[in-house]
């Protein structure tokens, strides 16, 4: 349904940051609000819209993934921008259809989560003493505001860092023991339904491509198709604002854009969305014969500008919580590009997974911490039948391997193999899949600075009280109860930015709650009881 106003035929819009917040927000404003394409710009510092939803590459010179996002029936905002997207190779489909018969076709059901001396772990005990019980149902039933900042570690004890269930819930979603107990919990609520599956993830959506090639690329034709204008290699770097009552306004926007600094004049009844923050800002890449260097001095767009916009006012949230904690907030990933079959060969006949159907391997005992996954292939369009393509990552970058005796963050890509063919005790093939690989790691100083310990009003509200015509969207908005790291959470911001700033009769569509249902809570209590 549409809502058109005089208004709103009149209103520019400006996004700042071309990643799946402003690309969700500028299909909701021309879906629901009526406003003609060529009334919304976006702004992105990169010459490649997606923001973290990425993935390029050739052949030759390797693919590259900074990370991956999983999808889920309980996406509902996704799944509902997905449903009216056109599909790229039939535009009487839409792209969630797509994604709903692909994953009709390639079913998920890991045999192998988790791996420890080369061998599969049974995980159908969960490995939980009464005490982690408890401290789980007592986790689930308490308030955030009782949390307060206390760390995942400051509320379970050490036997808890050591079931299958922490291993398999830490890799699926990346949590750290020192990240936030508040975030900790809202993943709990929010993927109950989770519980008495997660040792075999079939629970989790797959994109028939990477998520860049199956998400991004219709959503941004279907926008330009519309009419939004995408100005590219274009840096945000200040808003000017004048009190408008008792009411912050945005009257200017500054840009620079290749060698030229500019400014968009705003009125009152203008919108800007603002992605505040980075997941991906500052990433860092290697090679197969050099490490990536880790970028702690200098910071993407996103987060100077929101830094900039915060001195504005308090309730524009406070950056330097999320920021200014690379220790605790970065993490490695590699890329694979692997010429013919080999690797997935032996991993099909290590795991009993054909690749797409297994989700994330995790190594129990690596120092590393490190997961790799294989998707159906070919994972890229236009990728060779002769080409192979899998992702990894390592939550502990910082730790010296068990087998190669360096930090991962030290290790160049050909490093980085040696230690998962060696985990994998494929040792007699070594040689043979390191010559027919490129692996390229990426280092992310950010990727989890969303799961770090706040408190309330360090994030924004996603249109704080104080705006007349300002919100924030993305990861570092504040919506209460959703999980950030999440395409869910992002689109969610779009969707509430875009009903709140036009005022109109809608509600962003309300999240699955699984614990509302006897059934999943009834399989939730057996798995904490395996």
């Amino acid at each position: 349904m549409k809502y058109s106003s005089p208004l709103n035929q009149q209103r520019k819009i400006c996004l700042v940051g071309g990643g799946i917040a402003s690309l969700a927000s500028a299909a909701y404003f021309i879906k629901h609000g009526a406003i003609a394409g060529k009334q919304i710009t976006i702004f992105e510092e990169s010459a490649v819209e997606g923001g973290s939803l990425d993935g390029a590459g050739l052949p030759a010179s390797g693919y590259v993934l900074r990370g991956g996002r999983m999808l889920n029936f309980s996406y509902r905002c996704t799944y509902d921008l997905l449903s009216f997207i056109p599909s790229l190779t039939d535009p009487n489909r839409t792209v969630l259809s797509e994604i709903e018969d692909f994953n009709e076709q390639v079913k998920g059901n890991s045999m192998a989560r988790l791996v420890e001396n080369g061998k599969t772990v049974d995980v159908t005990d969960m490995g939980f003493c009464n005490k982690d019980r408890l401290d789980l149902m007592e986790m689930l039933a308490i308030s955030e505001e009782y949390l307060g900042t206390k760390t995942i570690a400051e509320w379970f004890g050490p036997s808890f860092f050591e079931t299958n269930f922490w291993f398999m819930w830490a890799t699926m979603f990346a949590f750290q023991p020192w990240h936030s107990a508040v975030e900790f919990k809202r993943y709990l609520n929010r993927f109950i339904h989770e519980f008495a599956r997660i040792n075999t993830l079939e629970g989790v959506d797959r994109t028939p491509y990477n998520q860049y090639d199956s998400i991004v690329k219709p959503l941004t034709k279907w926008l330009k198709d519309k009419g939004v204008l995408f100005e590219m290699e274009a840096e945000v770097t200040d808003l000017d604002f004048r009190m408008l009552g008792d009411q912050l306004v945005v009257e200017q926007l500054h840009y620079k854009q290749v060698a030229y600094r500019k400014a968009v004049l705003l009125t009152a009844d203008d919108l800007v969305l603002v992605t505040a923050g980075s997941m991906t800002a500052d990433s860092t890449f290697g090679t197969m014969y050099a490490a990536p260097v880790l970028s702690n001095h200098r910071k993407g767009s996103n987060w100077a500008l929101w830094e900039n916009i915060a001195k504005e006012c308090p309730e524009f949230g406070k950056p330097s919580v999320f920021d200014s904690r690379i220790a605790e907030s970065f993490w490695e990933s590699f890329t694979v590009t692997c010429e013919g079959e080999q690797f997935f060969d032996l991993m099909e006949a290590f795991t009993g997974n054909k690749a797409g159907t297994g989700g994330l391997v995790t190594f129990k005992d690596s120092n590393w911490l490190m997961s790799v996954v294989l998707a159906y292939q070919p994972h890229f369009i236009g990728q060779p039948e002769n080409v192979t393509v899998f992702w990894g990552y390592g939550l502990f970058p910082g730790e010296v391997g068990n087998f190669v005796k360096k930090k991962m963050s030290d290790c160049t890509g050909e490093e980085i193999m040696i230690e998962l063919l060696s985990h994998l005790k494929f040792e007699e093939h070594m040689a043979e899949l390191i010559q027919t690989s490129n692996c390229i790691p990426c280092l992310l100083p950010y990727i989890t600075s969303q799961f770090l310990t706040r408190k309330k009003g360090d994030r924004p509200q996603v249109v704080p009280k104080i705006s007349k015509n300002l919100a924030f969207i993305g990861q570092f908005a504040e919506v209460p109860l959703d999980v950030v790291f999440t395409v869910e959470y992002s689109v969610r911001t779009a969707q509430t930015a875009v009903y709140e700033l036009l005022d109109l009769p809608l509600q962003p569509i309300p999240m699955y709650e699984g614990s509302h249902h006897p059934t999943i809570l009834f399989k939730a209590l057996k798995s904490l009881i395996r």
